[in-house]
């Protein structure tokens, strides 16, 4: 999922990520920053069993993800590894792909952008653990491996204003899709490039619900606006993702996905598959971590970055200090 679009001043790093990845072999991570956190073991990382291993994290450009990449990366810091830093590679593909070829250990995937983008699947499964498990299985013929996943479910829904909702009353996609039809000037869409194209976005929701809007009414932004022009009312509706801080900070009322369109968007870490054989440890360094990953979590950590403007890296450290996962040097 493509999520974010802020730039980030203050990440001297840089990616050269070939076009579409049309030919994958050719494209590569050309640059990252070592990580030099001074972080000991809490929770996680007893014993140091990563010591002496040379592991790279990757991740997506959207604030969560960079949250989550610096985290995986603190985690490792903590057990004893040196770390590459190499998070925040624009669009879905690309840190996928570094995973996929052993370029980056790993990185924290969702299981939603894998069953239906990656893996090609027109339907998610309703359970989050079977979804799961159907895409560890695909994966691993992929060379990747799927740890276990956190309760972190950031998946997609609209959502308007607190005077938009007053004035027409929906609280469901259904009532959304019922009120289009009505009056079909009153449902306007600020989404992104990349939800108004994918199967599991705006497509597939106009048809599980059966909607029909007029190109006009639908306007493409990058994500960070969408949150912008939704909470002024210059569109009806915004795409919005269900951990973003911005929902409660700017007020926004998230619509039911009352069919379950959706898919779970649970957060996992993906792991090249070599790099876990030779550093088995791994796993048990990454499971203290993602079992504390949840909605709330995300929302908060998010809002931190997103609503005060904090640097992503120090919100992660900061949290995970506060929980106990690992310790000052």
């Amino acid at each position: 999922m493509l999520r974010g679009g802020r730039p980030w001043a203050w990440r001297a790093v840089s990616f050269s990520v070939c076009g579409a990845l049309v030919a994958v072999s050719g494209c590569g991570l050309t640059s990252g920053s070592p990580m030099v956190d001074d972080v000991q073991p809490g929770t996680l990382g007893q014993g140091q069993p990563l010591k002496g291993a040379h592991l790279t994290v990757t991740s997506k450009e959207f604030t969560e993800q960079l949250i989550l990449g610096a985290m995986m990366g603190i985690a490792f810091e903590a057990a004893g590894a040196e770390v590459l830093d190499r998070t925040g590679i624009q669009g879905s593909i690309g840190a996928r792909e570094a995973v996929k070829s052993g370029e980056a250990t790993g990185m924290y995937e969702y299981t939603g952008t894998a069953w239906i983008t990656y893996q090609g699947n027109s339907k998610p499964i309703p359970n989050p653990d079977a979804q799961w498990r159907a895409v560890r299985a695909a994966d691993l013929r992929n060379g990747l491996t799927w740890l276990a996943p956190s309760a972190l479910n950031n998946t997609y829904a609209l959502a308007m204003n607190e005077a938009n909702h007053k004035k027409y009353g929906t609280g469901t996609l259904s009532e959304v899709a019922a009120l289009a039809k009505k009056d079909p000037g009153a449902v306007t869409l600020c989404v992104e490039s990349e939800f108004a194209n994918r199967a599991d976005g705006l497509p597939g929701m106009e048809k599980t619900y059966g909607m029909s809007l007029p190109a006009k009414n639908i306007t493409q932004m990058d994500t960070g606006i969408i949150y912008t022009q939704a909470a002024k009312g210059s569109c009806t509706y915004g795409e919005v993702f269900t951990t973003d801080g911005r929902i409660k900070s700017m007020h926004l009322v998230v619509m039911a996905d009352d069919k379950k369109f959706f898919p779970n968007y649970n957060a996992a870490p993906e792991i090249n598959s070599k790099a876990l054989k030779e550093h088995p440890a791994i796993a048990e360094v990454l499971a203290p971590l993602t079992r504390k990953l949840d909605n709330t979590v995300a929302q908060t950590l998010n809002a931190k970055v997103d609503v005060d403007g904090q640097d992503p890296h120090d919100v992660a450290l900061d949290w995970m200090k506060r929980e106990g996962l690992v310790k000052a040097g």
